[in-house]
């Protein structure tokens, strides 16, 4: 780290031993990102009450270039968090789910979940019809290709998942599996059937 670690105790006594624990979680964080140029903790006893527990709130501020990354936990979010290891604990594993992000992040690491390409029956004819895929690819497939249900059963507009064939032939790319699957969603809208 380019400064050193700030620990700040608000409505509490500083304690030798939680104050190892956070230690350890900050020299602990930079596995997830390796040039943190500071951290700043804030432990704080939120609700002091002779009558009830009194609930601890745990903020931590770390410094990346470009950002700074906060997490926070209090009793509010759990009631677990009148205990002090377990909140500093919970804060800092959300802490270093942030920076093992921004990490992937900076490094262009992009977790994709692809499956079989999607589309929509546009044009159907008595023993082939034609897919627009969402790429706006049109792939061409025959009464064959059709695993669940009949072709038959299918119908201009009905979404399905299908699987290229390699090659191009006659009329185009043919798809050698096309399967019905429910209503298609992108960036949480149902694309319109033109």
């Amino acid at each position: 780290m380019d400064q050193p670690l700030e620990i700040a105790w608000r409505n509490t006594d500083r304690s030798d031993a939680l104050e190892a624990r956070i230690r350890d979680r900050v020299e602990k964080m930079h596995r997830y990102f390796s040039h943190i140029t500071s951290v700043h903790v804030v432990v704080e006893v939120q609700h002091r009450s002779q009558k009830n527990n009194k609930g601890y709130r745990v903020r931590v501020e770390a410094r990346v270039p470009g950002t700074e990354l906060v997490s926070s936990k209090s009793p509010e979010d759990s009631a677990d968090y009148f205990d002090p290891n377990l909140t500093v604990r919970d804060v800092f594993d959300a802490m270093d789910r942030q920076l093992e992000n921004f990490s992937q992040k900076v490094r262009g690491d992009v977790k994709t979940l692809e499956g079989p390409p999607q589309g929509r029956v546009v044009r159907k004819f008595s023993e082939y019809g034609f897919i627009e895929t969402l790429a706006g690819e049109e792939i061409w497939f025959s009464e064959t290709a059709v695993t669940q249900g009949s072709f038959a059963d299918l119908k201009v507009g009905d979404s399905v998942e299908l699987t290229v064939a390699p090659g191009q032939g006659a009329m185009g790319s043919q798809a050698s599996m096309v399967r019905p699957i429910g209503a298609m969603e992108i960036n949480g809208e149902i694309p319109s059937r033109t």
